[in-house]
């Protein structure tokens, strides 16, 4: 448990609400949430199964008509072929990372994950007793990793790569034939390419591509979370490759038996053509945000040198106004009432010369929030 940090910056979300609840205003900028409600058509479905008491555990892997459900959408969406007996619903994005790497890791093996990176990806590693290996990228590679890092920092106890496309927190994309590239490099050594989707559906620009058209020899995690707005409704999947599902099952089985029953029959309305025409609606709402909030921060002297092209987060170099990000987080928010995340949350490269913006507020609140910013900065 020593080696297990917190979220630092719930230390900062607990003091914001401090002052909110003595009469102060905070413009938030630092949660990783859509601020938008589940789609109505998602919520309806809930309650219509709570009213047919589908309360009852489902199987480990999910239900047959989700899994279903998210093998078509893979066919409409991505034009790629996914067996749903290859899916497995989970409990949120969490709960499939901790899954993907209680089968794959055992003591001492490693895992490549870029630095920065979402925080829990090293901890999820460090749960069975191997060892992430955070590996420095910058805008000379869009804060991703490449075949050529994998190759240069390969060891021969590394038994996979993580990657996140889009990420979090730079909200960059790796090119498919990066991906690819990295899948035939993993696959050489014995080793597998995890892929993080969980911010598919939020990409601007450019129709997203997914990991699960590379073959069989790649985990691809998503999320019902970020584009499909349901973070409480605790639901993700898997794609895995066949030989693993039973590993997976099994492991399911004895943590936590199985993902929430009336989410997982809400999520099927999730694919209904009524919601993704709410979810599409909302991403070109996020699109406006960031260009809006984009060159804003730019003009305030922050340092985004890769525009993101997914999410909606915001990495932004400081350094021009500190070489403490962390205090520098506290300071914005007791003295300009705006709350943002500190670098050192999400790795060990840099992280005080760093902090992210995320766009999950209304443009008007993110105005407020620069406007405020430029204040307390000049």
């Amino acid at each position: 448990m020593a080696d297990i940090a917190p979220f630092h910056v719930m230390d900062l979300l607990a003091r914001a609400r401090e002052l909110e609840a003595d009469g102060t205003r905070i413009v938030h900028m630092e949660i990783g949430e859509p601020d938008f409600d589940s789609p109505e058509p998602v919520i309806r479905a809930g309650v219509q199964a709570l009213e047919r008491s589908l309360t009852h555990y489902t199987p480990a892997v999910g239900l047959s008509a989700l899994r279903e459900a998210i093998s078509e959408f893979y066919a409409r969406r991505y034009r790629v072929t996914v067996d749903p007996a290859r899916i497995i619903v989970t409990p949120g994005a969490s709960g499939a990372l901790q899954l993907v790497m209680g089968v794959l890791v055992n003591p001492r093996d490693e895992v490549l994950m870029a630095d920065p990176g979402y925080p829990c990806n090293r901890h999820f590693v460090r749960q069975y007793e191997g060892r992430a290996c955070p590996v420095p990228v910058d805008r000379s590679s869009a804060y991703q990793l490449t075949t050529a890092l994998l190759r240069e920092h390969w060891s021969r106890r590394c038994v996979a790569a993580l990657v996140a496309t889009p990420s979090n927190p730079t909200g960059t994309l790796i090119p498919q034939a990066e991906l690819s590239a990295m899948t035939r490099f993993t696959s050489e050594r014995g080793a597998v390419l995890i892929v993080d989707e969980i911010y598919h559906g939020l990409t601007y620009g450019q129709p997203p591509e997914t990991a699960a058209a590379l073959g069989d020899n790649v985990f691809v995690v998503n999320s019902f979370s970020k584009y499909f707005g349901m973070t409480g409704w605790r639901l993700g999947w898997i794609v895995a490759p066949a030989p693993w599902v039973r590993e997976i099952d099994k492991l399911a089985q004895n943590i936590f038996l199985a993902a929430p029953t009336l989410s997982q029959h809400a999520a099927l309305a999730a694919f209904e053509p009524e919601t993704l025409e709410i979810l599409d609606g909302r991403r070109e709402v996020f699109r406006e945000r960031r260009d809006a909030l984009l060159p804003a921060l730019r003009d305030l002297g922050f340092d985004i040198p890769v525009s993101p092209q997914g999410a909606f987060y915001l990495y932004a170099g400081c350094g021009a106004f500190t070489d403490d990000s962390y205090a520098f987080s506290r300071r914005l928010l007791e003295e300009a009432g705006v709350a943002i995340t500190p670098g050192i949350d999400f790795g060990e490269f840099r992280p005080a010369s760093h902090v992210r913006f995320a766009y999950t507020t209304s443009k008007e609140n993110l105005q407020e929030g620069v406007e405020r910013l430029g204040r307390y900065l000049a």
